[in-house]
Protein backbone atom coordinates (compact mmCIF):
# COMPACT_ATOMS: atom_id res chain seq x y z
CA UNK A 1 0.00 0.00 0.00
CA UNK A 2 1.24 3.54 -0.65
CA UNK A 3 1.19 6.99 1.62
CA UNK A 4 -0.93 8.99 0.06
CA UNK A 5 -0.41 12.87 0.14
CA UNK A 6 -4.31 13.39 -0.43
CA UNK A 7 -6.66 13.93 2.11
CA UNK A 8 -10.26 14.37 3.40
CA UNK A 9 -11.55 17.66 4.16
CA UNK A 10 -14.95 17.81 6.15
CA UNK A 11 -17.17 20.97 5.84
CA UNK A 12 -18.16 22.89 9.18
CA UNK A 13 -21.28 21.37 9.12
CA UNK A 14 -20.28 18.63 8.80
CA UNK A 15 -18.49 18.27 12.14
CA UNK A 16 -21.24 19.09 13.56
CA UNK A 17 -23.53 16.36 12.67
CA UNK A 18 -21.01 14.14 12.05
CA UNK A 19 -22.04 11.82 15.19
CA UNK A 20 -25.63 11.75 14.28
CA UNK A 21 -24.37 10.58 10.68
CA UNK A 22 -22.62 7.63 12.07
CA UNK A 23 -25.72 6.78 14.42
CA UNK A 24 -27.92 7.02 11.25
CA UNK A 25 -25.09 5.01 9.33
CA UNK A 26 -25.58 1.87 11.69
CA UNK A 27 -29.53 1.47 11.30
CA UNK A 28 -29.32 2.01 7.34
CA UNK A 29 -26.27 0.25 6.31
CA UNK A 30 -27.53 -2.10 3.79
CA UNK A 31 -30.95 0.09 2.95
CA UNK A 32 -32.66 -2.09 -0.72
CA UNK A 33 -33.55 1.63 -2.22
CA UNK A 34 -29.83 2.89 -2.23
CA UNK A 35 -28.35 3.44 -6.14
CA UNK A 36 -24.32 2.92 -4.57
CA UNK A 37 -23.14 2.56 -8.18
CA UNK A 38 -23.71 3.60 -11.47
CA UNK A 39 -26.90 2.95 -13.20
CA UNK A 40 -27.92 1.70 -9.50
CA UNK A 41 -25.80 -2.07 -9.89
CA UNK A 42 -23.29 -3.87 -11.51
CA UNK A 43 -25.15 -5.02 -14.31
CA UNK A 44 -25.66 -1.32 -14.90
CA UNK A 45 -29.42 -1.83 -14.99
CA UNK A 46 -30.39 1.79 -14.13
CA UNK A 47 -33.30 0.42 -12.73
CA UNK A 48 -35.34 1.19 -9.08
CA UNK A 49 -38.34 -0.68 -7.75
CA UNK A 50 -38.54 2.84 -5.93
CA UNK A 51 -41.52 5.15 -7.67
CA UNK A 52 -41.52 8.54 -8.16
CA UNK A 53 -43.81 10.42 -7.19
CA UNK A 54 -46.49 11.89 -9.98
CA UNK A 55 -44.99 15.64 -8.92
CA UNK A 56 -41.73 16.58 -8.78
CA UNK A 57 -40.38 19.68 -7.60
CA UNK A 58 -36.88 21.28 -6.77
CA UNK A 59 -34.97 20.10 -3.74
CA UNK A 60 -31.88 21.55 -4.16
CA UNK A 61 -29.56 22.34 -6.67
CA UNK A 62 -25.10 21.74 -6.18
CA UNK A 63 -23.03 23.78 -8.61
CA UNK A 64 -19.45 23.58 -9.53
CA UNK A 65 -17.61 26.04 -10.12
CA UNK A 66 -16.09 24.43 -13.25
CA UNK A 67 -17.64 22.21 -15.59
CA UNK A 68 -16.83 18.76 -16.43
CA UNK A 69 -13.24 18.12 -18.33
CA UNK A 70 -14.00 15.09 -20.39
CA UNK A 71 -11.30 13.15 -21.73
CA UNK A 72 -12.65 12.89 -25.41
CA UNK A 73 -14.68 15.91 -27.15
CA UNK A 74 -16.29 13.45 -29.18
CA UNK A 75 -15.85 11.38 -32.53
CA UNK A 76 -14.81 12.93 -36.24
CA UNK A 77 -17.70 13.89 -38.18
CA UNK A 78 -17.15 11.24 -40.68
CA UNK A 79 -15.01 8.21 -41.43
CA UNK A 80 -13.40 8.84 -45.11
CA UNK A 81 -12.65 5.53 -45.32
CA UNK A 82 -15.42 3.80 -44.51
CA UNK A 83 -17.61 6.01 -45.47
CA UNK A 84 -19.58 6.34 -42.69
CA UNK A 85 -21.07 9.53 -41.67
CA UNK A 86 -22.83 11.47 -38.77
CA UNK A 87 -20.72 9.10 -36.64
CA UNK A 88 -21.26 8.62 -32.72
CA UNK A 89 -19.33 9.55 -29.80
CA UNK A 90 -18.26 6.35 -28.28
CA UNK A 91 -16.71 7.41 -25.37
CA UNK A 92 -19.14 9.70 -22.84
CA UNK A 93 -18.57 8.18 -19.54
CA UNK A 94 -17.35 11.59 -17.81
CA UNK A 95 -19.47 14.42 -19.57
CA UNK A 96 -21.40 14.59 -16.39
CA UNK A 97 -20.33 14.59 -12.65
CA UNK A 98 -22.25 10.88 -12.60
CA UNK A 99 -23.83 10.89 -8.86
CA UNK A 100 -24.87 7.75 -6.58
CA UNK A 101 -26.67 7.32 -3.50
CA UNK A 102 -26.07 5.18 -0.26
CA UNK A 103 -27.02 5.66 3.20
CA UNK A 104 -28.39 9.21 3.32
CA UNK A 105 -25.69 10.40 1.19
CA UNK A 106 -24.91 11.52 -2.77
CA UNK A 107 -21.57 10.71 -3.52
CA UNK A 108 -20.11 11.87 -7.20
CA UNK A 109 -16.16 12.19 -8.68
CA UNK A 110 -15.55 15.28 -10.04
CA UNK A 111 -12.85 15.83 -13.26
CA UNK A 112 -12.56 19.12 -13.16
CA UNK A 113 -11.55 20.04 -9.65
CA UNK A 114 -10.08 16.47 -9.24
CA UNK A 115 -12.15 15.74 -5.73
CA UNK A 116 -14.91 13.33 -4.80
CA UNK A 117 -17.94 15.30 -3.09
CA UNK A 118 -20.07 13.90 -0.75
CA UNK A 119 -23.05 15.97 -0.11
CA UNK A 120 -25.82 15.47 2.41
CA UNK A 121 -28.97 13.65 0.44
CA UNK A 122 -31.51 15.79 1.87
CA UNK A 123 -30.13 19.09 1.58
CA UNK A 124 -27.26 19.15 -0.32
CA UNK A 125 -25.22 20.53 2.16
CA UNK A 126 -21.27 19.29 1.98
CA UNK A 127 -20.00 16.71 4.21
CA UNK A 128 -17.05 16.23 2.99
CA UNK A 129 -14.73 16.37 0.10
CA UNK A 130 -11.04 13.84 -1.26
CA UNK A 131 -8.28 14.92 -3.16
CA UNK A 132 -6.85 12.95 -5.28
CA UNK A 133 -3.46 14.26 -7.98
CA UNK A 134 -5.55 13.94 -10.74
CA UNK A 135 -9.62 13.71 -12.79
CA UNK A 136 -12.38 11.32 -11.12
CA UNK A 137 -13.99 10.52 -14.78
CA UNK A 138 -16.08 7.65 -13.08
CA UNK A 139 -18.72 7.56 -10.35
CA UNK A 140 -17.41 5.87 -6.92
CA UNK A 141 -19.23 2.50 -5.95
CA UNK A 142 -20.59 2.72 -2.08
CA UNK A 143 -20.28 -1.11 -0.36
CA UNK A 144 -20.82 -1.03 3.29
CA UNK A 145 -18.99 1.56 4.88
CA UNK A 146 -16.58 2.51 2.29
CA UNK A 147 -16.58 3.81 -0.85
CA UNK A 148 -14.33 2.76 -3.61
CA UNK A 149 -12.87 4.81 -6.42
CA UNK A 150 -9.78 5.61 -9.12
CA UNK A 151 -8.70 8.45 -10.64
CA UNK A 152 -6.55 9.34 -13.40
CA UNK A 153 -3.45 9.44 -10.76
CA UNK A 154 -2.88 5.67 -11.66
CA UNK A 155 -4.50 5.03 -8.14
CA UNK A 156 -7.43 3.36 -6.73
CA UNK A 157 -8.83 4.50 -3.40
CA UNK A 158 -10.83 3.56 -0.88
CA UNK A 159 -12.33 5.91 2.02
CA UNK A 160 -14.58 5.63 4.68
CA UNK A 161 -18.23 6.97 3.72
CA UNK A 162 -18.59 8.80 7.07
CA UNK A 163 -15.97 11.27 6.37
CA UNK A 164 -13.94 10.42 3.84
CA UNK A 165 -10.18 9.62 5.74
CA UNK A 166 -8.53 7.19 3.56
CA UNK A 167 -8.77 3.73 4.37
CA UNK A 168 -6.12 2.42 1.95
CA UNK A 169 -5.05 3.31 -1.71
CA UNK A 170 -3.34 1.45 -4.74
CA UNK A 171 -1.25 2.19 -7.32
CA UNK A 172 -2.35 0.01 -10.20
CA UNK A 173 0.53 0.57 -12.67
CA UNK A 174 3.68 -0.38 -12.41
CA UNK A 175 5.61 2.40 -11.92
CA UNK A 176 4.04 6.21 -10.55
CA UNK A 177 5.04 7.85 -14.14
CA UNK A 178 3.30 10.73 -15.27
CA UNK A 179 2.87 11.88 -18.68
CA UNK A 180 0.65 14.80 -20.57
CA UNK A 181 -2.71 12.85 -21.49
CA UNK A 182 -6.30 14.73 -22.27
CA UNK A 183 -4.80 18.29 -21.70
CA UNK A 184 -3.83 17.37 -17.88
CA UNK A 185 -1.08 15.54 -16.23
CA UNK A 186 -1.98 12.29 -15.49
CA UNK A 187 -0.41 8.69 -14.86
CA UNK A 188 0.85 7.21 -17.76
CA UNK A 189 -1.29 4.36 -16.22
CA UNK A 190 -4.91 6.17 -15.63
CA UNK A 191 -7.43 4.43 -13.79
CA UNK A 192 -10.19 4.99 -17.10
CA UNK A 193 -12.54 2.15 -16.02
CA UNK A 194 -14.75 2.65 -13.13
CA UNK A 195 -13.92 0.73 -9.64
CA UNK A 196 -16.30 -2.40 -9.13
CA UNK A 197 -16.93 -4.23 -5.88
CA UNK A 198 -18.29 -7.93 -5.11
CA UNK A 199 -17.81 -10.42 -2.36
CA UNK A 200 -15.31 -8.46 -0.50
CA UNK A 201 -13.21 -7.99 -4.10
CA UNK A 202 -12.28 -4.49 -5.61
CA UNK A 203 -11.93 -5.21 -9.44
CA UNK A 204 -9.97 -2.10 -11.69
CA UNK A 205 -8.32 -1.26 -14.24
CA UNK A 206 -5.59 0.65 -15.41
CA UNK A 207 -3.58 2.00 -18.55
CA UNK A 208 -5.28 3.15 -21.95
CA UNK A 209 -2.45 2.49 -24.35
CA UNK A 210 -1.92 -1.11 -25.16
CA UNK A 211 1.69 -0.12 -26.29
CA UNK A 212 2.54 0.85 -22.43
CA UNK A 213 0.68 -2.18 -21.40
CA UNK A 214 -2.83 -2.25 -19.60
CA UNK A 215 -3.66 -4.12 -15.77
CA UNK A 216 -6.38 -5.26 -14.67
CA UNK A 217 -6.43 -6.47 -11.20
CA UNK A 218 -8.63 -7.85 -8.46
CA UNK A 219 -7.63 -6.32 -4.75
CA UNK A 220 -9.13 -7.51 -0.99
CA UNK A 221 -11.46 -4.59 -0.40
CA UNK A 222 -10.83 -4.49 3.15
CA UNK A 223 -6.85 -3.83 2.77
CA UNK A 224 -6.31 -2.93 -0.77
CA UNK A 225 -3.91 -6.25 -1.22
CA UNK A 226 -3.74 -7.26 -4.50
CA UNK A 227 -5.44 -10.72 -5.54
CA UNK A 228 -4.59 -11.35 -9.07
CA UNK A 229 -3.49 -9.07 -11.76
CA UNK A 230 -4.00 -9.56 -15.63
CA UNK A 231 -2.03 -7.45 -18.40
CA UNK A 232 -3.30 -7.05 -22.00
CA UNK A 233 -1.48 -5.44 -24.85
CA UNK A 234 -3.72 -5.32 -26.94
CA UNK A 235 -6.64 -3.48 -25.91
CA UNK A 236 -7.24 -0.49 -24.30
CA UNK A 237 -9.48 -0.29 -21.12
CA UNK A 238 -12.19 2.91 -21.05
CA UNK A 239 -15.71 2.91 -19.40
CA UNK A 240 -17.94 1.13 -16.41
CA UNK A 241 -17.01 -2.62 -15.30
CA UNK A 242 -19.72 -4.96 -15.19
CA UNK A 243 -19.93 -8.64 -13.48
CA UNK A 244 -21.92 -11.11 -13.12
CA UNK A 245 -21.33 -14.16 -10.19
CA UNK A 246 -18.88 -15.59 -12.65
CA UNK A 247 -17.19 -12.78 -15.10
CA UNK A 248 -15.92 -9.59 -14.98
CA UNK A 249 -16.74 -7.52 -18.90
CA UNK A 250 -14.66 -4.69 -19.48
CA UNK A 251 -15.49 -2.53 -21.99
CA UNK A 252 -12.37 -1.14 -24.09
CA UNK A 253 -13.33 2.35 -25.39
CA UNK A 254 -14.15 2.67 -28.94
CA UNK A 255 -13.00 -1.19 -29.12
CA UNK A 256 -15.12 -4.38 -28.45
CA UNK A 257 -15.83 -5.41 -24.58
CA UNK A 258 -13.55 -8.26 -23.30
CA UNK A 259 -15.02 -10.87 -20.99
CA UNK A 260 -13.01 -12.65 -18.32
CA UNK A 261 -13.11 -15.06 -15.63
CA UNK A 262 -14.02 -13.35 -12.33
CA UNK A 263 -12.07 -15.70 -10.21
CA UNK A 264 -8.55 -15.52 -12.05
CA UNK A 265 -9.19 -12.40 -14.58
CA UNK A 266 -8.22 -14.49 -17.14
CA UNK A 267 -9.59 -13.45 -20.75
CA UNK A 268 -12.21 -15.61 -22.43
CA UNK A 269 -13.27 -13.84 -25.55
CA UNK A 270 -13.94 -10.69 -27.40
CA UNK A 271 -17.05 -10.16 -28.29
CA UNK A 272 -18.40 -8.87 -31.99
CA UNK A 273 -19.91 -5.51 -32.67
CA UNK A 274 -19.34 -2.00 -33.55
CA UNK A 275 -17.36 -0.80 -30.20
CA UNK A 276 -18.38 1.79 -27.25
CA UNK A 277 -18.08 2.08 -23.78
CA UNK A 278 -22.08 2.12 -22.82
CA UNK A 279 -22.97 -1.55 -21.84
CA UNK A 280 -25.30 -3.12 -19.49
CA UNK A 281 -25.69 -6.97 -18.65
CA UNK A 282 -29.13 -9.29 -18.67
CA UNK A 283 -27.87 -12.59 -16.65
CA UNK A 284 -24.73 -13.26 -18.68
CA UNK A 285 -25.73 -11.78 -22.14
CA UNK A 286 -24.05 -8.73 -22.55
CA UNK A 287 -26.06 -5.25 -24.22
CA UNK A 288 -22.85 -2.89 -25.59
CA UNK A 289 -22.54 0.31 -27.89
CA UNK A 290 -23.61 2.64 -29.57
CA UNK A 291 -20.89 1.84 -32.32
CA UNK A 292 -20.22 4.23 -35.05
CA UNK A 293 -23.69 4.90 -35.74
CA UNK A 294 -26.07 4.86 -32.72
CA UNK A 295 -26.30 0.97 -32.55
CA UNK A 296 -26.28 -1.76 -29.94
CA UNK A 297 -25.43 -5.33 -30.19
CA UNK A 298 -26.60 -7.90 -28.10
CA UNK A 299 -24.08 -11.06 -27.41
CA UNK A 300 -25.21 -14.09 -25.66
CA UNK A 301 -24.17 -15.97 -22.55
CA UNK A 302 -20.42 -17.87 -24.21
CA UNK A 303 -20.76 -16.48 -27.14
CA UNK A 304 -18.91 -14.08 -29.36
CA UNK A 305 -20.64 -13.47 -32.12
CA UNK A 306 -23.67 -10.84 -31.76
CA UNK A 307 -27.34 -12.51 -31.11
CA UNK A 308 -29.76 -9.47 -32.00
CA UNK A 309 -29.01 -5.27 -32.92
CA UNK A 310 -31.19 -2.08 -31.97
CA UNK A 311 -30.62 0.70 -33.47
CA UNK A 312 -30.84 3.19 -30.65
CA UNK A 313 -28.40 4.33 -28.01
CA UNK A 314 -29.62 3.20 -24.19
CA UNK A 315 -31.21 0.11 -23.59
CA UNK A 316 -33.68 -0.74 -20.35
CA UNK A 317 -34.26 -4.48 -19.73
CA UNK A 318 -36.89 -6.04 -17.60
CA UNK A 319 -38.32 -9.17 -17.17
CA UNK A 320 -40.70 -9.37 -20.31
CA UNK A 321 -40.19 -5.81 -22.14
CA UNK A 322 -37.03 -3.50 -23.21
CA UNK A 323 -37.33 -0.06 -23.91
CA UNK A 324 -34.94 1.39 -26.47
CA UNK A 325 -34.00 4.85 -26.94
CA UNK A 326 -32.61 6.42 -29.87
CA UNK A 327 -32.23 10.23 -30.82
CA UNK A 328 -35.98 10.33 -31.88
CA UNK A 329 -38.21 7.87 -29.85
CA UNK A 330 -38.36 5.10 -27.07
CA UNK A 331 -39.90 2.06 -28.33
CA UNK A 332 -41.20 -0.99 -25.87
CA UNK A 333 -40.51 -3.79 -26.98
CA UNK A 334 -41.82 -7.98 -25.98
CA UNK A 335 -38.64 -9.16 -25.13
CA UNK A 336 -39.17 -12.82 -24.53
CA UNK A 337 -40.80 -13.33 -27.98
CA UNK A 338 -38.06 -11.37 -29.76
CA UNK A 339 -35.28 -13.62 -28.71
CA UNK A 340 -36.90 -16.08 -29.35
CA UNK A 341 -36.97 -15.03 -32.91
CA UNK A 342 -33.51 -13.69 -32.98
CA UNK A 343 -32.22 -17.48 -31.75
CA UNK A 344 -34.22 -18.54 -34.94
CA UNK A 345 -32.93 -16.35 -37.17
CA UNK A 346 -29.30 -17.25 -35.71
CA UNK A 347 -30.00 -20.95 -36.52
CA UNK A 348 -31.17 -20.44 -39.83
CA UNK A 349 -28.09 -18.28 -40.85
CA UNK A 350 -25.56 -20.46 -39.26
CA UNK A 351 -27.21 -23.36 -41.78
CA UNK A 352 -27.30 -20.97 -44.69
CA UNK A 353 -23.82 -19.70 -44.44
CA UNK A 354 -21.91 -22.89 -45.36
CA UNK A 355 -24.66 -23.71 -47.95
CA UNK A 356 -23.53 -20.22 -49.75
CA UNK A 357 -19.94 -21.40 -49.81
CA UNK A 358 -20.34 -24.70 -51.01
CA UNK A 359 -22.22 -23.28 -53.83
CA UNK A 360 -18.95 -20.47 -55.10
CA UNK A 361 -17.34 -23.65 -53.92
CA UNK A 362 -18.57 -25.63 -56.38
CA UNK A 363 -19.01 -23.17 -59.21
CA UNK A 364 -15.41 -22.47 -59.23
CA UNK A 365 -15.22 -26.02 -60.32
CA UNK A 366 -17.36 -25.54 -62.69
CA UNK A 367 -20.17 -27.93 -61.64
CA UNK A 368 -22.95 -28.93 -63.88
CA UNK A 369 -25.87 -26.48 -63.23
CA UNK A 370 -28.64 -29.20 -62.52
CA UNK A 371 -26.01 -30.44 -59.67
CA UNK A 372 -26.49 -26.77 -58.04
CA UNK A 373 -30.56 -26.49 -58.36
CA UNK A 374 -31.00 -28.75 -55.31
CA UNK A 375 -28.49 -26.44 -53.12
CA UNK A 376 -29.61 -23.09 -54.77
CA UNK A 377 -33.14 -24.16 -53.49
CA UNK A 378 -32.22 -24.63 -50.41
CA UNK A 379 -30.08 -21.60 -49.76
CA UNK A 380 -33.71 -19.74 -51.26
CA UNK A 381 -35.89 -21.66 -48.80
CA UNK A 382 -33.87 -20.65 -46.34
CA UNK A 383 -33.51 -16.41 -47.24
CA UNK A 384 -37.56 -16.82 -47.22
CA UNK A 385 -38.01 -17.91 -43.34
CA UNK A 386 -34.87 -15.68 -42.54
CA UNK A 387 -36.92 -13.01 -43.89
CA UNK A 388 -40.32 -14.40 -42.40
CA UNK A 389 -38.30 -13.82 -38.81
CA UNK A 390 -36.70 -11.05 -39.22
CA UNK A 391 -40.88 -9.42 -40.39
CA UNK A 392 -42.15 -10.71 -37.35
CA UNK A 393 -39.51 -9.37 -35.02
CA UNK A 394 -40.37 -6.13 -36.21
CA UNK A 395 -43.72 -6.93 -35.24
CA UNK A 396 -42.49 -6.94 -31.35
CA UNK A 397 -42.58 -3.34 -30.97
CA UNK A 398 -45.46 -2.81 -28.10
CA UNK A 399 -45.41 0.88 -28.25
CA UNK A 400 -43.18 3.76 -30.09
CA UNK A 401 -43.50 7.42 -28.86
CA UNK A 402 -41.43 9.73 -29.93
CA UNK A 403 -38.91 11.30 -27.46
CA UNK A 404 -36.91 14.69 -27.83
CA UNK A 405 -34.01 13.53 -24.64
CA UNK A 406 -31.89 11.48 -26.29
CA UNK A 407 -28.80 11.55 -23.62
CA UNK A 408 -29.35 9.00 -20.70
CA UNK A 409 -32.07 6.97 -19.64
CA UNK A 410 -33.24 5.15 -16.32
CA UNK A 411 -36.64 3.37 -14.72
CA UNK A 412 -38.23 4.18 -11.48
CA UNK A 413 -41.10 1.52 -10.54
CA UNK A 414 -42.93 2.59 -13.94
CA UNK A 415 -41.41 5.20 -15.20
CA UNK A 416 -39.38 5.73 -17.77
CA UNK A 417 -37.07 9.45 -17.01
CA UNK A 418 -34.82 10.35 -19.51
CA UNK A 419 -32.65 13.34 -19.98
CA UNK A 420 -31.79 15.54 -23.06
CA UNK A 421 -30.68 19.53 -23.38
CA UNK A 422 -31.77 21.54 -20.70
CA UNK A 423 -34.75 19.29 -19.97
CA UNK A 424 -36.06 15.97 -18.01
CA UNK A 425 -38.88 14.02 -19.10
CA UNK A 426 -40.92 10.87 -18.11
CA UNK A 427 -42.75 8.29 -19.75
CA UNK A 428 -45.10 5.70 -18.24
CA UNK A 429 -44.24 2.44 -18.86
CA UNK A 430 -47.73 0.91 -19.72
CA UNK A 431 -48.05 2.73 -22.84
CA UNK A 432 -45.92 5.43 -23.34
CA UNK A 433 -47.70 8.39 -22.08
CA UNK A 434 -45.46 11.45 -21.63
CA UNK A 435 -46.03 12.18 -17.85
CA UNK A 436 -44.37 15.15 -17.35
CA UNK A 437 -40.97 17.84 -18.76
CA UNK A 438 -38.77 19.81 -16.37
CA UNK A 439 -36.18 22.01 -16.78
CA UNK A 440 -32.30 21.63 -15.88
CA UNK A 441 -29.04 23.28 -16.43
CA UNK A 442 -27.04 21.96 -19.54
CA UNK A 443 -27.19 18.20 -20.89
CA UNK A 444 -28.86 15.45 -18.57
CA UNK A 445 -26.29 12.99 -18.70
CA UNK A 446 -26.31 11.48 -15.73
CA UNK A 447 -29.88 10.11 -13.45
CA UNK A 448 -30.29 8.59 -10.25
CA UNK A 449 -33.28 7.78 -8.45
CA UNK A 450 -34.16 6.37 -5.13
CA UNK A 451 -36.22 6.67 -2.29
CA UNK A 452 -38.79 8.71 -4.03
CA UNK A 453 -35.93 11.33 -5.14
CA UNK A 454 -34.52 11.85 -8.55
CA UNK A 455 -30.83 13.37 -9.09
CA UNK A 456 -30.05 14.72 -12.50
CA UNK A 457 -26.34 15.63 -13.53
CA UNK A 458 -25.43 17.93 -16.39
CA UNK A 459 -22.44 18.50 -18.47
CA UNK A 460 -22.65 22.26 -17.07
CA UNK A 461 -21.51 20.53 -13.33
CA UNK A 462 -24.31 21.36 -12.29
CA UNK A 463 -26.82 18.35 -9.82
CA UNK A 464 -30.33 18.49 -9.60
CA UNK A 465 -32.27 16.95 -6.54
CA UNK A 466 -35.90 16.78 -7.07
CA UNK A 467 -38.52 15.03 -5.38
CA UNK A 468 -42.12 15.49 -3.42
CA UNK A 469 -43.02 18.93 -1.83
CA UNK A 470 -43.15 17.50 1.51
CA UNK A 471 -39.47 16.51 1.25
CA UNK A 472 -38.98 20.37 0.65
CA UNK A 473 -40.46 21.06 3.46
CA UNK A 474 -39.08 18.64 5.58
CA UNK A 475 -35.55 20.51 5.28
Amino acid sequence: MTSPSPRATLSRAALGVRLLLGLALASSAAHASDWPTYQANLARSGISPDPLPPSLVPLWTWRSPHPPQPAWQGEAKWDGWNKVYDLKPRQIFDRAFHPVFAQGRVLFGSSADDQLHCLDARTGDPLWTFYTEGPIRFAPMVAGDRVYFGSDDGQVYCVNATDGQLVWSRRIGPEDRRIPGNGRIISAWPVRTSVLVQDERVYATAGMFPSETVHLVALDARTGDEVWHQTQRDLPAQGYLLASRSRLYVPAGRNNPVVCDLATGKRERVVEGAGGTYALLTGDSLVFGPGKTGQLGMVDENQSDQLASFQGHHLIVTGDRSYLQSDTEITAIDRARYLDLARQRKQLSSKQGPLVKKLRDLEKKKTAAADLVPIREQIADLGQQIDKTSAAMQDCRLWTVPCQWPDSMILAGDTLVVGGANETAAFAVAGGQRLWTLPVEGRAYGLATAEGRLWIATDLGVLHCLGNASLRAAR
